[in-house]
Formats: C-alpha cells, sequence, structure tokens
C-alpha cells in the first residue's frame, strides 16, 4: 500500500503538469506547508480525537461499554496507532479531499460535487470480499457523513487541506487506542445497531448521532482563515 501511494503521488505530479499544466498541483489540492494549514491540521486532530473519546465516555457512562485496564503497553499502543492513524488519513483525504474532489469541482456545481465525493469516499471502502461487504454495509451512512464532514472542513479552511487530515486522523486514533489496547468491555445491556455492529462504533446508532454532530458542528463553526 505504501509503494501504491508512492505512486499515486508521483502520478498525480504528472497528471497535473500534463492535464492541467500546473506544476504545483498538490498546492491545488490543499496540501501547503504554512502555519494556518498546520494549526488546522493540529486543531482537527484534537477535535477527531476529543470526539471519540467523548462517543466511549457517553457508552461508559450510560453502562453500556465498560473501561477496563488495558492488556498491552498503553504508551506502544498509544504511539503505533498516532502514526498508523496520520498515514491513513494522509493518504485517504490527498486521494478523497485533494485529487477527487479537485476534479468533481472544475466539472459540477458545490452540492453536486460534495454528495459525489461523500458518496464515493463510502462505496469505495467496499472493496472487499462479498462476504465483508455485506457484514459491513451498516457503516454505509456513517461514512457518507463522514465524507460530507471532511469537505466542509475543507471548504471552511479556504481548501486547505490540514483540517481534514487532521480530523481523520484524530478519530482513526481515539478508536484505534481503544480497539488495539483493548480498553473496552460491551457489557450488551443494548442491542448491537446502538453501540455498534461487530462492535464498530460507526456501525451503530449513536456513532451515526455523533458522526452528524461533527458534520453540523463544521457547518455552523467559524474557523480562522489566516
Amino acid at each position: 500500500m505504501g509503494l501504491m501511494f508512492l505512486e499515486l503521488l508521483c502520478l498525480w505530479r504528472l497528471w497535473g503538469k500534463y492535464v492541467y499544466g500546473e506544476t504545483s498541483i498538490f498546492s491545488n489540492y490543499g496540501l501547503v506547508t504554512t502555519t494556518a494549514n498546520l494549526r488546522e491540521f493540529a486543531n482537527g486532530l484534537a477535535i477527531g480525537f476529543c470526539f471519540c473519546l467523548s462517543l466511549f465516555f457517553l457508552e461508559a457512562v450510560c453502562g453500556w461499554i465498560n473501561i477496563v485496564s488495558p492488556s498491552l503497553n498503553l504508551f506502544k499502543v498509544t504511539l503505533e496507532g498516532l502514526f498508523s492513524a496520520l498515514g491513513i488519513a494522509l493518504a485517504e483525504e490527498l486521494l478523497f479531499r485533494g485529487w477527487l474532489w479537485d476534479e468533481l469541482r472544475r466539472d459540477y456545481p458545490t452540492k453536486i460535487a460534495i454528495w459525489a465525493n461523500a458518496l464515493l469516499f463510502a462505496l469505495l471502502h467496499f472493496i472487499k470480499p462479498v462476504n465483508e461487504i455485506i457484514r459491513t454495509l451498516v457503516t454505509f451512512p456513517a461514512l457518507v457523513i463522514l465524507g460530507i464532514a471532511l469537505v466542509k472542513a475543507k471548504l471552511r479552511c479556504n481548501n486547505r487541506l490540514g483540517i481534514s487530515i487532521g480530523i481523520h486522523a484524530g478519530l482513526v486514533w481515539g478508536y484505534y487506542i481503544f480497539n488495539v489496547g483493548e480498553l473496552i468491555e460491551y457489557s450488551d445491556r443494548v442491542p448491537a445497531w446502538i453501540t455498534g455492529i461487530d462492535r464498530n462504533p460507526i456501525a451503530g446508532i449513536t456513532g451515526l448521532i455523533f458522526l452528524s454532530v461533527l458534520t453540523l458542528g463544521i457547518s455552523r463553526f467559524r474557523f480562522r482563515t489566516n
């Protein structure tokens, strides 16, 4: 996967140069090394992580899950999770909110481009064996909502990509710590469709509500744009 991503980086550069005559295509995608973009990335990382933390905290308060002592080295899990989350978020955001968004916005009105981007983001997560597609299909609505949130976050930050990478990484990081670190046990006091089918938070109504709140908050919150 790492080699494929490096190949994509080279292909995107050639695409920008020979299709659009642009030598700085990554700037068009929003990947710029500015103070504003770095600050937005840090803010997004905190937002995503805190949203994930808040989801599990609410479920623990309601008695739906129990927080337990980690069975693994928590520091190691946290560090591994951070690097994994950053890699996943950078690759997916550069693909979906970078290249794909740039292509869609050139040809379609903003609203259509947003929905097309979110739907493709969700659909392409299901390129896997048929039995796994059926089992994970319940995550589709949440992935669409997350896709909308990440596009809107980018638009609210003058098309810079840092905020989207940060939010995506924060959500993945938080889930990685709790899941891989084995910090939670489900009490089975409520049906799985509330907490998440197959113990996947975005496959439950609670996760869906949290992502909807995140999207609404991004749509209404005024980010600093300088």
